[in-house]
């Protein structure tokens, strides 16, 4: 799939059974606005330098590196030099990994319960895995390829997984947790600050500065990426991009497609049309 600038380019596909999407990718200049995932993401850059924003650091990738981002972390992406950066990544769906990691003993890898300890890794044994395991689902292998090639990934990933205690858990950031709660239950209406804030027990001005604290970024732009992260779902199980722009909360199919474009390279017609391009192996 090409991308807007001359160069660009986009190669999205998607397991049909576990739901694992793989995506290889090109890009010059901007490559993506801040967004997140419901999926677990691990990855690495291919060729060229790809710099990019996350849990309010600036990182730079190399090849050689291994990336990790857990669900829910805040990223976008540039390329710093004009020969733009290669990529490949693997988006691995949250429940999915949860289940393999809770078999081998390990709380599941969510937003608040579990994070990795490094979004870059010089873990050379993690990288050749993930590299191995793109490539068996991506190049569509065959299923035991793929099996086996997961099954080593997520076995060297435990190595990078931390876990927070429940003493880590404040007053304050149980609160933002109600809030975050009330964003997905209401996702689909028109809710403002002030309703927010009576609900919360706090005044608007507070609750926006220590929601952006607890999760990296306003309430707003937390309700639209989770907006973003429905219709991803919905898109992917067929249902057609004007009932989805509805359902999730977007004004209509043309604001949708502007956020998602911004986020995602894609328009939701092109990532649904992708999405049926299951592996049948």
């Amino acid at each position: 799939m090409n991308g807007e600038k001359s160069g660009d380019w986009l190669d999205f596909r998607r397991e049909g059974e576990s739901g694992i999407e793989s995506v290889s990718a090109h890009f010059t200049g901007h490559a993506y606005d801040p967004h997140d995932h419901d999926e677990v993401l691990v990855g690495f850059t291919q060729q060229g330098v790809q710099r990019f924003r996350c849990h309010r650091a600036l990182h730079t990738s190399s090849p050689g590196r291994a990336i990790l981002i857990e669900p829910g972390a805040v990223h976008d992406g540039h390329a710093p030099d004009t020969d733009g950066f290669t990529y490949s990544m693997l988006y691995l769906p949250q429940a999915w990994v949860s289940t393999q990691l809770a078999q081998r003993g390990l709380a599941t890898i969510s937003l608040i319960e579990a994070a990795f300890r490094h979004t870059l890794t010089d873990d050379v044994t993690l990288f050749c895995a993930i590299q191995q395991t793109f490539f068996a689902f991506h190049h569509q292998e065959g299923k035991l390829a793929r099996d086996q090639s997961m099954d080593r990934l997520l076995g060297l990933l435990t190595r990078h997984i931390k876990v927070a205690s429940p003493s880590q858990k404040s007053d304050t950031l149980l609160h933002m947790q109600r809030i975050r709660e009330i964003l997905h239950e209401r996702m689909a209406e028109d809710i403002g600050l002030d309703e927010l804030s009576r609900l919360a027990g706090i005044d608007r001005f507070r609750l926006s500065r220590q929601f952006s604290k607890a999760f990296g970024q306003t309430p707003h732009a937390y309700l639209v990426r989770l907006r973003l992260r429905s219709a991803r779902a919905l898109l992917a199980h067929g249902q057609e991009p004007a009932q989805v722009a509805a359902q999730v909360g977007f004004a209509d199919q043309s604001h949708l497609g502007r956020w998602f474009q911004r986020a995602y390279r894609m328009s939701p017609a092109a990532f649904q049309q992708q999405s049926t391009n299951v592996l049948s192996r």
